[in-house]
């Protein structure tokens, strides 16, 4: 989730020890301080900011118990946590403050305030209590981004149901394993969603998946775009129809500190999607603290975390994190740049968003339209910037300085997983001032120990890339995976003992701030050399002529593997063979002669995901000739497999041809 330095040096373009941040941001001297508090007593530190942040019901008792690595956080303690998110902002002026701004891409509009939020919410979960739901269900969402998404999520964490939210671009196929898996009775969808001008056929979609799962008995739909839906063998309830009923008002759930609030599935290259299972009180701790140390979000700010509420980002900073502090948010449905790019910048000044989160994919993706759209909007309000998802290029946090923030707005490139539940490394301007570099997300957050390890286990030296692990549990700590504890302990905490293993590679700079290269199964060996895919890509999209870049291996008989670009092009650049002999000698500049792609491939667009994240191991599946590129299912666009498919055949049929032409 942050950039990678070329050759283990940071890259400098900006001088951030001078960066002019014209903001309100004070900072307090107070990172050292909490930092200082959590090394000398961890469980002492986190028992302070669990009670600080949080409301209890009942107080827990231990702050840290379990087993290694089936950690407990804030054992005896119970709460709920729409209590924490809504209710305790119900009484005085603070239940008139805006929870939500929601816009749909239709131009659709509503203002939540936390009384609105917290009247359906309550009412919800009374209508669901009436039907006999209660904390022995489990319940699966799949709605578009529409203000009933966190409503549901909240009134079933009332109720003490643990869920599973399934992004609205999944498919039938990949909806009905997680509602099996789950064994869930009760799924949440729409009648569709708008995406790109279309209407994206939510309960048509849903109907296929529930036809596979016998355990749901009720579907509850939301009428979104008013499309003709046919109605299903399982009992459906009509969402308007239960906010307007007058069940029985039930209490709040109190559930225990571990009780699972939410479960969110992770997929990868092989083996089936794992249910990650993120507890109650932990998480809550978490997130509402990394909201406050992080984004710092006053009585007058409003937070955009223009994320999908499908993925953690937007479990954490959309839902839980802003809620539990009482903020105001945007919500968004669609796509960022549609109809045209100025409508991201017209969401920015409508609302007066101070706080902005998003992706360096998004980024990318408007800097393709240039700076016209950004400069044409006032976005005066705007203190602070945030990005998270992948690392981002240097040249793109640049970009997102200069232009979106005008110069004047620290960035906070965070680095944090699904698994994490919440930011752990991150620029904390509120708590103290230290120099940005971009490219690194700097230093662990208070009360988190981040480290970079070789692969037998020792600590890595300075500019030497290792794996990142975290060597002390945290509050956000995922539970496990549901009902596959040894795949648990194997995946996280069997690759070096009793330290748990994020999968990423990472180096640490002689400031000790941390630069994240990628994902292990995104690294290359290149003739002993070991790159992150992140490091060439940054270098390609260093060109003033690439917009994207997507990197991967491909066989070489002498070196093993060696990387192989592809690339999209900025609007009006005409791609060639000179320009792709430009750009492979760029990264043999930057990086090394050894990372040097002999094949750049141009294409109009790369795989990646409903939610904007590039596809790499969908390229590399390509590259390598296989014939699955495994689960597509969050695919946007299959027409960009094709043109990399085809990209790589004509590559290939010129190379054999110019070897032919030479060896005759």
């Amino acid at each position: 989730m942050s950039g990678a330095p070329a050759g283990g040096a940071p890259e400098d373009p900006l001088r951030p020890d001078r960066l002019p941040f014209d903001r309100r941001f004070t900072p307090s001297g107070a990172y050292a301080q909490l930092r200082s508090a959590a090394e000398a007593n961890p469980e002492e530190f986190w028992a302070a900011v669990s009670r600080r942040e949080l409301f209890w019901s009942r107080p827990f008792t231990t702050t840290l118990g379990g087993t290694p690595p089936e950690y407990r956080w804030f054992e005896g303690g119970e709460l709920n946590a729409a209590v924490n998110c809504v209710e305790r902002h119900l009484a005085g002026s603070s239940a008139h403050r805006v929870a939500y701004y929601w816009e749909g891409e239709d131009g659709a509009r509503r203002t939540l305030s936390y009384a609105d939020l917290g009247r359906e919410v309550r009412t919800l979960a009374s209508s669901l209590a009436e039907q006999g739901f209660g904390p022995e269900d489990r319940a699966a969402l799949y709605l578009p981004m529409v203000p009933e998404l966190p409503v549901a999520m909240l009134a079933l964490a009332y109720l003490g149901i643990p869920f599973t939210v399934v992004f609205s671009g999944f498919a039938s196929e990949a909806l009905a394993h997680r509602i099996q898996d789950l064994g869930a009775r009760l799924l949440f969808t729409a009648d569709g969603g708008y995406r790109r001008g279309r209407v994206v056929p939510l309960k048509e979609i849903a109907d296929r998946a529930v036809a596979q799962c016998p355990r749901v008995d009720t579907v509850v739909v939301v009428r979104r775009t008013h499309l003709e839906v046919p109605t299903s063998s399982v009992r459906e309830r009509d969402w308007g129809e239960l906010l307007a009923r007058h069940a029985p008002r039930v209490p709040a759930r109190e559930v225990s500190s571990e009780h699972p609030l939410f479960l969110l599935y992770s997929s990868g290259t092989t083996g089936l999607p794992k249910g990650i299972i993120h507890g109650t009180g932990g998480y809550l701790t978490q997130v509402a603290a990394t909201t406050r140390w992080v984004f710092d979000p006053g009585p007058n700010d409003v937070l955009w975390c223009a994320a999908d509420i499908g993925w953690v980002t937007g479990h954490s900073y959309i839902v839980f994190g802003p809620l539990a502090l009482g903020a105001t948010s945007v919500l968004y449905e669609g796509a960022l740049d549609h109809p045209s790019p100025h409508r991201f910048y017209e969401i920015l000044e409508r609302y007066g968003v101070t706080e902005l989160y998003t992706s360096p994919t998004a980024l990318r993706s408007l800097r393709r339209h240039g700076d016209e759209p950004a400069r044409s909007h006032r976005l005066g309000r705007l203190r602070l910037l945030g990005s998270v998802g992948e690392p981002i290029n240097p040249s793109v946090w640049e970009w997102y300085f200069r232009v979106i923030g005008q110069g004047r707005c620290p960035i906070v490139d965070t680095w944090w997983q699904t698994e994490t539940g919440g930011i752990l490394v991150s620029p904390a301007p509120s708590l103290d001032g230290r120099p940005l570099k971009p490219g690194s997300a700097t230093l662990p957050l208070p009360g988190i120990d981040v480290a970079v390890f070789r692969e037998d286990g020792r600590p890595a030296a300075v500019g030497e890339r290792g794996f990142a692990v975290v060597r002390r549990p945290w509050p956000g700590m995922l539970l496990g995976l549901w009902d596959d504890p040894e795949r648990y302990r194997s995946a996280y905490w069997g690759r070096f003992p009793g330290v748990y293993y994020t999968g990423d590679y990472a180096v640490q700079d002689s400031d000790g701030y941390l630069w994240f290269l990628g994902r292990a199964d995104e690294v290359l060996k290149v003739a002993g050399h070991r790159l992150g895919t992140a490091e060439i890509e940054s270098a390609l999209l260093q060109h003033p002529a690439v917009a994207e870049a997507a990197v991967c291996s491909e066989p070489d008989p002498v070196k093993g593997s060696r990387p192989f670009a592809v690339v999209v092009l900025k609007p009006g650049i005409e791609a060639g063979p000179g320009l792709a002999e430009e750009l492979a000698s760029g990264v043999g500049e930057r990086v090394g002669k050894f990372a040097r792609p002999e094949r750049v491939l141009f294409v109009a667009m790369l795989p990646r995901t409903r939610s904007g994240k590039i596809m790499r191991r969908v390229v590399q599946a390509v590259v390598l000739q296989g014939d699955s590129v495994g689960d597509v299912s969050t695919l946007e666009d299959e027409a960009s497999v094709e043109e990399v498919r085809q990209g790589v055949a004509r590559l290939a049929a010129e190379l054999a041809a110019a070897r032919s032409s030479r060896s005759s």
